[in-house]
């Protein structure tokens, strides 16, 4: 029987673990992040583009994009494209979507056009319907050949306790994309479906943010980071940048138990 290949913390050369104070911290040194990566998208190609998560994090870092006056004024609202790369079987004005936490907590306080934000319609009875139209949306958009992968200027991602990203859940069919780049996802834990962007589409990102905090997820952060590579059992370990860069921003109790990692 083979033996699993370890991951090795900082082995990935565009792979960076900060280890910050607290949520507000990790906020902060994201938004920087997203407004330096803004920048050089604009500067290149005239439109930066950006895939939403949902959590209490990212809605921290929301709010500070579109209330900090500082950051607000740095933005390149007009010339900015808002994705999301999962969504849970709801409603957008339901208490759980992540779009309308996005919305309430960013989106509407800034100016921005309908066509802005594309949003995954998980209103549907059919999850699958959902997965299809975005998948068509994501080709449209990008103007994508058979084959071919969206690439985000900036991806945002969280980790849950158990190891699972996006909505790739452990030991579920989404873990195996067969050539998609969304699908649903049945989570028989959560007894509900969702829909989530493929570890393919998340790796062909030029900059991948994921923000964790909370003693919870301390376990599952070293397994993932510096334990052997199992993705069925922690999917965020599928997230490996192809050709761009990976950046974990976590706080100082869910980096309790790493054995590297950069203090600020």
């Amino acid at each position: 029987m083979s033996t699993p290949s370890k991951v090795v913390l900082g082995a990935n050369v565009n792979r960076e673990v900060r280890i910050l104070p607290d949520t507000n911290a990790i906020a902060r040194r994201a938004a920087e992040k997203i407004i330096e990566a803004a920048a050089v998208a604009v500067k290149e190609k005239g439109v930066f583009t950006i895939s939403l998560a949902g959590g209490s994090t990212p809605k921290t870092l929301y709010n500070l994009l579109a209330t900090d006056p500082v950051f607000r004024s740095q933005m390149p609202w007009d010339k900015t494209q808002f994705f999301f790369g999962d969504e849970r079987h709801v409603p957008p004005d339901d208490s759980e979507s992540n779009f309308r936490m996005a919305n309430e907590s960013m989106l509407s306080k800034v100016s921005l056009k309908p066509e802005q934000v594309i949003r995954i319609k998980a209103e549907y009875p059919d999850a699958e319907k959902s997965a299809k139209e975005y998948e068509q949306t994501l080709r449209a958009w990008f103007k994508l050949s058979d084959g071919q992968l969206p690439r985000f200027d900036v991806l945002l991602l969280g980790m849950g306790d158990e190891g699972h990203t996006l909505s790739l859940f452990p030991g579920t069919k989404a873990l195996h994309d067969n050539g998609r780049l969304v699908m649903s996802n049945w989570i028989g834990k959560l007894y509900t479906e969702r829909v989530t962007i493929t570890a393919p589409v998340a790796n062909h990102s030029a900059l991948v943010i994921f923000m964790v905090t909370k003693a919870d997820k301390a376990l599952a952060l070293k397994a993932v980071l510096e334990g052997p590579y199992e993705p069925e059992q922690l999917p965020s370990q599928l997230i490996q940048p192809t050709n761009g860069k990976l950046l974990w921003l976590v706080d100082t109790t869910a980096a309790g138990k790493l054995s590297s990692g950069i203090r600020q």
